[in-house]
């Protein structure tokens, strides 16, 4: 088994779909021992989410569990019960680290606050995972996703290419703001480990998804910062190309850079023009260029395009659908997928870390399959002989 750099470090998930499951994964990758609780018969609901491996809907081939839960070990657990609500007091008890997402007010209401799971442990790092926080006027409002994104500021109002006109806000794909929410739990969950080596305290570390989302759209928040009207906001020049065989994004937005993407064009006669030499002239004429922009990327594949740019310096790539990243000569070069073997699923490609340590590599292990490891977890761990296992399964409680 491949030794991690968080080899040790002992983690309680209590998480479902895709941010606090994304917090945990991101430590279990690292070698940290994680334990992900379901609920027993269902499980994580990302299970019965599309798509699924070979077409076939099946809990044990969801795509979008199989990659959120890598690495983790699952057990099955009814925690909202009062037998498994002291289970879940034991398990935490041995832990380092509980990431949670419930409703703020339910864990308190179980007994199983940060007061009380912490009261034995007193180095426990509890996380709270939450559309709004833990405090605030909208705490206990619930939110999906497509809810959180457009009030975390991702969907801004935008510019047609060719008028100067604010369209419709544009929803998001793939659980962008959710996986962003458990990128950010996952650096406060780490601050909040390294912290307690001082100490030897641990702490309650309260992740608001939408918080999370606006600290990470930070053209936007800046831009609206600045100035609050978006119809007086002017577009800028160059953006999304659509070339012979795809689309090209380019942004050229300061004069260095403008000047080098004119080299990448042969230095047209209408970029000489006087208006065209300042950022301000640029993006009061966007209109006027842009025609010329769309007809020079028209006649150039991505390739072409993406040589030019990047032999003269400009900010510039082609936008890549999901076979083409898979099929990328670098991120192969590097080993950036990883095959896993899962038994249910078959054998597939996982992309796995964007970064390299030099002695303690990613770990990538399958998914667990529901309850996989509740023998190992309640049994060894615990002590839970095989009779008190079988009354647990039979009352519900695993």
């Amino acid at each position: 088994m491949k030794r991690g750099a968080l080899e040790g470090l002992s983690v309680v998930e209590l998480g479902s779909m895709v941010a606090a499951p994304y917090c945990a994964k991101l430590l279990a990758d690292l070698g940290a021992n994680v334990i992900k609780i379901e609920a027993p018969g269902a499980g994580d609901p990302a299970r019965h989410r599309g798509p699924f491996a070979n077409d076939q809907p099946n809990p044990e081939r969801s795509a979008l569990f199989l990659y959120l839960n890598t690495s983790k070990r699952s057990i099955t657990l009814d925690a909202t019960s009062e037998t498994g609500g002291r289970i879940l007091h034991q398990l935490v008890a041995e832990a380092d680290v509980l990431i949670e997402d419930c409703p703020p007010g339910q864990l308190e209401s179980l007994g199983l606050s940060y007061a009380e799971l912490s009261r034995p442990n007193p180095g426990l790092v509890m996380t709270s995972v939450t559309p709004f926080g833990q405090t605030g006027p909208n705490r206990d409002r619930r939110a999906h996703p497509l809810n959180l994104y457009h009030v975390g500021g991702y969907a801004s109002s935008f510019y047609t290419p060719d008028k100067a006109e604010v369209r419709p806000p544009a929803a998001g794909g793939g659980y962008l703001g959710e996986y962003d929410a458990g990128l950010t739990a996952a650096v406060g969950t780490l601050g909040a480990v390294m912290g307690r080596r001082g100490t030897g305290r641990g702490r309650h570390v309260d992740i608001s998804k939408q918080e999370a989302m606006m600290g990470l759209e930070r053209v936007e928040i800046a831009r609206l910062a600045n100035d609050p009207d978006p119809t007086s906001w002017r577009p800028s020049v160059g953006g999304l190309l659509e070339a012979k065989d795809g689309y090209f994004l380019v942004t050229p937005l300061e004069n260095h850079q403008w000047q080098s993407f004119m080299r990448a064009m042969g230095d047209p006669e209408w970029s000489r023009a006087e208006w065209c030499q300042s950022e301000v002239g640029r993006m009061e004429h966007a209109e006027e260029i842009r025609p010329h922009v769309v007809a020079w990327a028209a006649q150039l594949t991505r390739d072409e395009i993406y040589h030019r740019c990047q032999t003269e310096g400009t900010p510039a790539g082609p936008v890549r659908n999901v076979a083409e990243v898979r099929a990328w000569d670098q991120a192969n070069a590097r080993g950036f997928f990883v095959e896993l073997d899962h038994p249910e699923a078959g054998k597939h490609a996982y992309p796995s870390a964007p970064y390299r340590l030099s002695r303690t590599p990613w770990v990538g292990r399958a998914a667990p399959r529901l309850g996989e490891h509740n023998e190992a977890v309640y049994g060894e761990q615990l002590g839970y002989s095989p009779q008190e296992l079988a009354q647990l399964a039979a009352q519900e409680v695993i």
